[in-house]
C-alpha cells in the first residue's frame, strides 16, 4: 500500500466526488479559460479550510497556489 500524505487524508472520496462534480463548470465556457481540474481544486479548498493556512501556503501536490482555480 503506498503512504499516503497527511494533507492528503481529507481528500474526498470518489463516492462523494460523483455526487458533486455536477455542480463544477465541465471546462468548455464560452468566455474566459477552461476550467481545470475541478476535484484537485477543492480538495484544495477543503485543505485550507481544515488546516487555517492561507492559500499561500497550499502544498504542491494540489497545485501551484496562484493559478489552482484556472
Amino acid at each position: 500500500m503506498d503512504a499516503v500524505k497527511a494533507h492528503h487524508r481529507h481528500d474526498i472520496t470518489d463516492e462523494l466526488w460523483d455526487k458533486i462534480a455536477p455542480l463544477f463548470p465541465n471546462g468548455t465556457g464560452k468566455r474566459g479559460r477552461p476550467a481545470g481540474d475541478n476535484r484537485r481544486f477543492f480538495n484544495a479548498v477543503i485543505w485550507v479550510m481544515r488546516s487555517g493556512a492561507p492559500w499561500r501556503d497550499l502544498p504542491p501536490d494540489y497545485g501551484n497556489w496562484n493559478s489552482i482555480f484556472v
